[in-house]
């Protein structure tokens, strides 16, 4: 009979899970945390507290391994939104027309996510769970690992296993448990834009409609000035969640007037107009020391059966929405790695290889981002400069109101086409002939959404003046 272990319960170690159950005999995660029994905060996800999407790349992967899963999110209140035809946009260049591309968002909490994503890797009988099971290394040598030593309630134990996927996100401790077993040390690609994140949960007030679209204000970069942006989002249960972010020297505050200011900040006050009308759901909640991490896994002679997979390989600040999208990606190669010979030699580096380049495009579509932001601290060089800066405010400047240039963009950023999308001649013409149409003014963006209903009429006449590009 073979085994797998699954270090992690979160959305990743779950989709690990689902993607090894065809193959493996038996597959057992443990988790360190207790889960709930209903869509409810746990301790050991701090930033489920926040928003979260999934990109339409994600969505996908998610069915292909647990089919029926999207169908059971959209019915407990899981909300789709095109990009940009169902959210009111703000690019890091001005607003968007509301464009109907292939992109779309599924919009609903993490607590919701995850639940229903669990819930269907345990109806295979074939994965179970050990709650309250701490990692402390891995068991076996240089070049195979065969299990882990854990510690429980009842002790410390020894388990075996034909394969070993690392699912712990961030704090990992994969790095220096390879280290114990005689491996260098893993090398790390760090890019810090000291990303701060501030949220708040709100119940949508009754005037809101079920269509609600939102609002997404994205950061500029290049600019020599702190990056900062928000974003208002329906959830499921008539909730919404805006979350604040800014980047070193422009993070936004965490008490309750500097909140608000914040948000009425951002370019036009709509966002601060809507959530007066809300009820606060919760407190105002801080999300700090997120940089973007890329663990050079595929470079180190890793052991037989040892993969390490989702934020413990690659982790991007939580701005850029791709993290949960980018491990489901990552589960399916896995699946299909395993679909192809089993668990043979040489698979561990096969697929963190493959796991490799699909990190390796979110990463350069983040740090591209990232590098424009002032104060930015990295180990590693960064490409691009002024004249890169240019030209990606030129292509954000374009993609507000041409079609193709922002289908290219949205398409690549959703994780459903490649990076060479955005180096087509009919793309590259667009954007070096520049836009061909004057930028949409606040007024006009928001007049493309008459989803908003009458919660604008609130607050219309108090508004301060404001630039309303």
């Amino acid at each position: 009979m073979t085994r797998a272990l699954v270090l992690g319960g979160g959305l990743a170690g779950m989709l690990a899970a689902a993607a090894l159950a065809d193959t493996v005999d038996q597959v057992v995660v443990l988790e360190r945390d207790t889960f709930p029994d209903a869509p409810e905060p746990r301790r050991g996800l701090p930033q489920g507290h926040h928003s979260h999407i999934l990109m339409r790349g994600g969505v996908e992967a998610i069915d292909e391994l647990l089919p029926g899963t999207v169908d059971l999110l959209y019915a407990a209140g899981a909300k789709k939104r095109g990009l940009p035809h169902g959210a009111l946009a703000r690019g890091p260049e001005g607003w968007m027309e509301r464009i109907d591309t292939d992109a779309y968002l599924l919009l609903c909490s993490r607590d919701l996510l995850d639940h229903v994503v669990r819930r269907q890797v345990l109806r295979d009988g074939r994965v179970s769970v050990r709650e309250g099971t701490k990692v402390l290394e891995l068991t076996g040598s240089a070049s195979r690992v065969t299990g882990v030593h854990v510690e429980t309630g009842d002790g410390a134990e020894r388990l075996y296993a034909d394969l070993v996927v690392d699912a712990t996100g961030r704090g990992s401790g994969a790095p220096a448990w390879l280290t114990a077993l005689g491996l260098p040390k893993v090398r790390e690609d760090v890019v810090d834009a000291g990303i701060t994140y501030v949220s708040r949960w709100f119940e949508a007030p009754p005037g809101a409609k079920d269509d609600f679209p939102g609002v997404m204000i994205q950061m500029t970069p290049g600019t020599g000035k702190p990056g900062q942006g928000a974003g208002l989002l329906p959830m499921e249960e008539g909730r919404w969640i805006l979350s604040l972010f800014g980047s070193r020297g422009g993070e936004p505050p965490n008490d309750e007037e500097g909140f608000a200011r914040f948000a009425r900040e951002r370019h036009h006050p709509i966002i601060a107009d809507l959530i007066a009308q809300a009820t606060p759901a919760g407190p105002i909640r801080t999300y700090r020391n997120i940089p973007d991490r890329r663990r050079r896994y595929e470079k180190l002679a890793l052991p037989e059966g040892f993969v390490v997979i989702g934020d413990a390989a690659s982790a991007l600040n939580p701005v850029h929405g791709t993290g949960m999208s980018v491990a489901a990606q990552c589960a399916r190669l896995l699946r299909d790695e395993l679909a192809d010979g089993g668990l043979r030699p040489r698979l561990a580096r096969r697929v963190q290889a493959g796991i490799a380049r699909i990190n390796g495009g979110a990463w350069r579509l983040a740090t591209n981002t990232d590098q424009g932001l002032p104060d930015v601290r990295a180990n590693v060089r960064l490409q691009g400069g002024a004249l890169a800066d240019r030209m990606a405010a030129r292509v954000a400047r374009t993609g507000c109101r041409d079609r193709d240039v922002i289908n290219a963009v949205f398409g690549v950023a959703s994780l459903v086409k490649p990076m060479t999308a955005m180096m087509s001649p009919a793309f590259l013409l667009a954007v070096l002939r520049g836009p061909r149409k004057p930028a949409l003014t606040a007024e006009q963006a928001i007049a493309q959404f008459p989803e908003f209903g009458d919660l604008l009429a609130y607050g219309a006449s108090d508004r301060p003046t404001h630039n309303p590009a």
